[in-house]
């Protein structure tokens, strides 16, 4: 009965001293605490005098909302891009290996939180033992007349558990629960940086892959007309009002024309290819649903810019860098931790006999219990120089914090610059392809009349092609450069995650 007794009270000892245990976590926390720094970002939506607004080719048929839509590609009323940018989320190669990452740093968050509390672990063990004859029981002889003592062999019986708890005095345990917390947040935010990426790069491939099947129309448009006027100028040589000149002109120049479509081609197939990777497609599996060209898509003149400072809450690149800071800081509470005094209680209790049959006897057990305390006398300079250590690695995650914050601002008003100096070009080179359309029909008025000549007609051509090739450029900067902004804004991936990665947040 004394036995069973002094087992529930060591057990009763360490049950309490387990709930005491977050208690013990907020009793003290050595080294600086964290606070969130202030990016320096702008209060006002101001970003400069704006450009005069062009008047746009196509009709929008209403306007954007004054904030940031989560589903940015809305905007450009494509289904396709939409069910691209759907599958990409679930799909992404990228996307899945930061999701991993993020699983891993919870689970070094529950490695580091397990230390907060007890350990126990249980043993049981049997041993069958001989003494040697001859070893120290040889000097029992002299006790009893000189006549050696044997000893028979001896079964020992023993099972029972031992206990250990470092008592967090100091903050040690939590400061490494509060760095592990801070990687968690930060490998949620590189998760969410990753797709923002992987969704931009889907929307610029495929509006590339649109701009390149328009100019690839725009070439297969001009070599008709140059084919035309092949045919021209052949008929012309034929009744002698032309020379053979102007019809190896017209030939050189239709040649000219169909050289573009074989690099055109291969782009096409590139962009096409390219999505598959972001799909996780292997070669060829999206040109049947991609191969037939459809419009480039039409981006809005005026995106919602909103307030710059709210860059520093949107920016998935700029929460991670805060969060890597916040682990450096604590890192250093760590550091500092380890210079004073480790106290831990130690016990153990269980039950040994020589006779199984009486092993969980009273009598058989035995236990002991204690605390135990260790200060860091001499280290060789260890705990200094990781303590130097930490300290460097804050100040480099500052540095990194400001330059990602700077990095920011200028990727956002660069994006915003460059989105209303193209819709200006897009819109000069719309006028400039309407008057090489005219003036190359004047030339071909002109000579077929007989009063211009050829040359005139071939220059003409040229340049239409070159003006419409331009246009379809520009178009689909314009689109690519809507998207650079609200990848630059922050845009509201978040949103877009599979169910499954939703459910785990």
């Amino acid at each position: 009965m004394a036995g069973r007794v002094g087992f529930l009270r060591f057990v009763a000892v360490w049950r309490g001293l387990a709930l005491l245990a977050p208690l013990t976590l907020a009793a003290c926390s050595v080294g600086p605490d964290f606070a969130p720094p202030d990016p320096m970002l702008p209060r006002s939506s101001f970003f400069g005098k704006p450009e005069p607004e062009p008047p746009l080719p196509e009709p929008l048929a209403d306007a954007l909302p004054d904030s940031l839509d989560p589903a940015w590609w809305r905007c450009f009323r494509d289904p396709e891009l939409a069910a691209l940018i759907a599958r990409a989320a679930e799909s992404n190669l990228d996307v899945k290996t930061a999701t991993t990452r993020l699983f891993e740093s919870r689970a070094q968050r529950g490695v580091a939180a397990a230390a907060a509390f007890p350990t126990i672990n249980g043993s049981a063990s049997y041993q069958r033992e001989q003494l040697s004859n001859n070893g120290l029981v040889s000097l029992s002889s002299a006790f009893n007349n000189g006549v050696p003592i044997r000893v028979p062999p001896i079964s020992v019986w023993q099972v029972g558990f031992d206990a250990s708890w470092e008592l967090d005095i100091w903050g040690h345990v939590q400061r490494q629960i509060e760095a592990a917390q801070a990687d968690v947040v930060a490998a949620k935010y590189q998760r969410r940086d990753t797709l923002l990426a992987a969704l931009a790069e889907v929307a610029r491939d495929y509006i590339e892959l649109r701009g390149v099947q328009a100019q690839i129309a725009i070439a297969k448009e001009n070599l008709a007309t140059a084919n035309e006027i092949l045919e021209l100028t052949r008929t012309r040589a034929a009744r002698g009002v032309a020379n053979g000149l102007d019809v190896e002109n017209a030939a050189a120049q239709m040649e000219s024309v169909r050289a573009q479509l074989p690099d055109l081609a291969n782009q096409e197939s590139s962009y096409i290819d390219a999505l598959g990777v972001l799909l996780d497609q292997p070669p060829l599996a999206l040109r049947g649903e991609l191969a037939r060209a459809k419009p480039i898509p039409a981006a809005p003149p005026k995106p919602p810019v909103g307030v710059p400072s709210e860059l520093a809450r949107r920016r998935p690149d700029i929460r991670r860098a805060e969060e890597e800071l916040h682990a450096a800081t604590a890192n250093i509470g760590v550091a500092v931790a380890e210079f004073y005094p480790t106290v831990k209680l130690n016990g153990n209790v269980g039950f040994n006999a020589l006779d199984a049959k009486k092993l969980f006897s009273a009598n058989s057990l035995q236990y002991q219990f204690g605390p135990t305390v260790s200060l860091p006398i001499f280290e060789g300079g260890r705990l200094k120089s990781t303590l130097e250590l930490r300290e460097a690695q804050q100040q480099e995650a500052a540095i990194a914090y400001h330059k990602t914050v700077l990095q920011a601002w200028r990727e956002v008003v660069d994006a915003l610059v460059a989105y209303r100096t193209e819709q200006v070009r897009r819109v000069r080179l719309a006028a400039q392809a309407a008057h090489s359309r005219e003036a190359l029909k004047l030339a071909r008025a002109r000579y077929n009349s007989g009063v211009g000549e050829f040359l005139s007609v071939l220059d003409a051509e040229r340049t239409l092609l070159q003006a419409q090739l331009e246009e379809a450029r520009s178009a689909t900067a314009v689109a690519t450069n809507f998207v650079k902004l609200y990848k630059a804004l922050g845009g509201g991936w978040e949103l877009t995650f599979p169910r499954r990665d939703l459910a785990a947040e």
